[in-house]
């Protein structure tokens, strides 16, 4: 598709950000972004939560508020009892409610299959708009949720996954970024943000320096992963989209023999609803992170380094 041009398009969809940019005034930028998809979870409310959730991510992750939202619903209303539907649209709800946005309306079209999410309308400084490129060499790298969500909706399908990790997983799929972003703004000099969703951690890892004259030093030990996670990538739950990933991606990545296998697939897994993934001045990380898990961010964790030889190359040790 040719790009657009304009004077007053802060960011399109040239670069992968995670949102769309346009000035209004020279105080004031609407942050736009869209997404839907299957059931990852039974539970219809959870549901709900989730794709409303891993939508309003975006506008965080661009380090805009969310102010509006509308339904995107397709559902298959001659096989399907429509208290599903209302129970996914009361999920979508109470997270919209969370975040302070105002559902404003929706649309539905008849499908074969249930599929949900939001379109949202967020606020921002247009000077203040986080890009997903823009780390520095020196940089430390800071991740708020832990890793592991599609393997681990892969196992439940398979029926091979406790309780305990299924709790785990849906805790860390249904919780917004907003404190987190929060946290992250208040600290201050961001120099560049993405939130991990559907490409994994190295796949978003890779646009935040395609292009770029800096690469990434990750340290495996330092990943937060979900508790339990490794028993099932050792058994064989992998997503298509993990492989999908890695293969589309492994040209960027360097694999150090001290990363063990396991969290190198980890590191490809598709997340729903994950964290915010940015880059700021070394001094900050540290104390950035330590704030985070105070406020019950509690997997957030420096993961790595900012680095100024294999530029647009991602070394993982």
């Amino acid at each position: 598709m040719p790009l657009v041009s304009d004077p007053k398009l802060v960011t399109g969809y040239e670069h992968a950000e995670d949102a769309g940019v346009y000035k209004i005034s020279d105080d004031l930028a609407l942050v736009q972004t869209v997404d839907f998809f299957t059931p990852t979870v039974d539970d219809p409310f959870t549901f709900g939560q989730i794709a409303a959730a891993n939508a309003m991510n975006d506008i965080y992750a661009m380090g805009g508020t969310p102010l509006t939202a509308m339904n995107i619903v397709c559902f298959p209303v001659k096989t399907m009892d429509k208290s599903v539907l209302r129970d996914v649209l009361r999920g979508g709800l109470d997270k919209m409610r969370e975040a302070g946005a105002l559902l404003v309306g929706g649309h539905s079209v008849e499908d074969n299959e249930i599929k949900y999410g939001l379109s949202v309308t967020g606020t921002i400084h247009p000077d203040r708009v986080l890009f997903n490129r823009g780390a520095r060499a020196g940089d430390r790298l800071i991740l708020t949720k832990p890793l592991g969500t599609g393997i681990v909706a892969t196992a439940i399908k398979a029926e091979a996954v406790g309780q305990a990790l299924i709790e785990q997983a849906t805790r860390c799929m249904t919780t917004l970024n907003k404190k987190a972003a929060e946290l992250m703004i208040a600290a201050g000099n961001i120099h560049s943000c993405t939130d991990i969703t559907g490409f994994g951690f190295l796949g978003h890892a890779c646009e935040t320096i395609e292009g770029s004259d800096v690469g990434l030093r990750i340290e495996a030990a330092r990943i937060p992963i979900l508790e339990g996670v490794r028993d099932l990538v050792e058994s064989g739950y992998l997503p298509g989209g993990l492989y999908r990933n890695r293969n589309y991606r492994l040209h960027q990545v360097e694999k150090a023999p001290s990363c063990p296998d396991w969290i190198f697939d980890v590191c490809f897994d598709p997340q729903t609803a994950g964290g915010l993934f940015f880059s700021l001045p070394s001094g900050k990380a540290e104390p950035l992170a330590e704030a985070m898990r105070r406020a019950g961010i509690t997997d957030a964790a420096v993961v790595g380094d900012v680095v100024a030889d294999h530029s647009g190359k991602i070394l993982l040790e």
